[in-house]
């Protein structure tokens, strides 16, 4: 999501759960057994061309696509060319259009046809937030609309929530990184970020960076070592929040029926496979691990982890895109392999409506192939 909203602000962290405590050789040998264990992968989808009359470009060699005069109205409903928008996502990380007249309703059609065009389970719906929903009050639409299906994204709720992190911060802004409600047990696939309002005094961009070449540039024995690690997501953020402001959070069925509770911990493959493309993901660095950690392996090893990893994804500038916005700007991203952040740079009002979508449970296919690999034939 663009400004940070409740799931990336960092904040002072309350005491953690319960860590995964060091297990011996073959109980770990055993759990990624159950992890790697190939029986039905999905295959990957082939893009069948429809959008190529579209003019396009790509923002980098490594991530992003803008579409220079798509109007995402005109195809939402052509199914052929929704999956292909689809694939598209998933291969470059993120996809950008300019000057979108979708509405909040089609936008939330969108983003469920997605990950229903490419093969999502259908106990995965759009999540509701547990923390900004509609119980914030914040209309997405000009008709005071209220809808727990969208996210307003609000740099005056997240000043209000969270302090510390905006205009002047003295903390680095590459604390910032992260994929959308990896907490859940069921996270996202596709998120669509529409900005309907950018602030007076400029600033605000968004980055994107990408999972897959974050994996290549891992070393083929740290790659191989990434493979058979867990980790667990963590977001105490939500109820330290509540507490202090005396807020109500959505505990059930966020999305997906496996979506429930207020402990918001989930344990995912630290390496992940996208069933669209087939390719392999550094899944578990930035902040959503940030409060979490790296199953079976001691507290000091899971820093050091987790700190490298999060190296990958600051330090290279080329597996990275930056995006300025314009009033009714769209992006649309892949959650399972790209992390991002946003440029809090600016002192003026900035608002936007992003919708989520709940995808698969994460899994690692170890007949997988890396994203270098996979474009290079091998």
């Amino acid at each position: 999501m663009a400004p940070h909203a409740a799931d990336d602000a960092q904040v002072e962290q309350p005491a953690s759960p319960v860590r995964t405590t060091a297990r011996t050789i073959p109980e770990i040998k055993k759990s990624v057994a159950g992890l790697t264990q190939s029986a039905s992968f999905p295959a990957p989808l082939e893009y069948s061309g429809s959008l190529d009359a579209y003019e396009s470009f790509d923002v980098t060699n490594v991530i992003g696509r803008e579409y220079s005069k798509l109007q995402l109205s005109e195809i939402l409903k052509d199914d052929a060319k929704v999956r292909d928008l689809a694939i598209t996502v998933s291969q470059r990380g993120v996809v950008f259009f300019r000057n979108q007249d979708i509405n909040i309703e089609d936008q939330k059609i969108l983003g469920q046809k997605l990950g229903e065009l490419t093969g999502k389970p259908s106990t995965s719906k759009l999540h509701k937030h547990a923390l900004s929903n509609s119980k914030r009050g914040i209309s997405v639409d000009e008709n005071g609309k209220l809808d727990d299906e969208v996210s307003v994204i609000s740099s005056d709720q997240n000043r209000k929530y969270y302090k510390g992190r905006y205009f002047n911060s003295k903390r680095p802004a590459s604390e910032g990184w992260h994929a959308d409600i990896t907490f859940e047990r069921i996270p996202s696939d596709y998120a669509i970020l529409k900005i309907v309002k950018t602030p007076d005094d400029v600033g605000g961009d968004t980055l994107w960076a990408s999972g897959y070449e974050a994996f290549d540039r891992l070393s083929p024995v740290w790659q191989r070592f990434a493979e058979g690690l867990t980790a667990t997501h963590y977001q105490p953020n939500f109820n330290k929040v509540a507490a202090e402001h005396g807020l109500e959070l959505i505990e059930d069925d966020r999305g997906a029926p496996e979506n429930k509770g207020n402990d918001f911990t989930a344990s995912h493959p630290v390496v992940r496979t996208n069933p669209v493309t087939g390719w392999k993901s550094l899944f578990a660095a930035g902040h959503q691990v940030h409060a979490g950690w790296i199953d079976n392996v001691t507290e000091t090893e899971s820093e050091v982890i987790k700190e490298y990893f999060n190296r990958l994804i600051h330090e290279n500038h080329d597996l990275q895109v930056r995006f300025k916005w314009n009033k009714n700007d769209l992006a649309i991203w892949d959650n399972r392999s790209v992390y991002h952040t946003a440029t809090n740079d600016y002192e003026g009002k900035r608002q936007g409506n992003r919708v989520v979508s709940l995808g698969e449970k994460p899994f690692y296919n170890p007949a997988s192939k890396s994203r270098r690999e996979a474009l290079a034939g091998l």
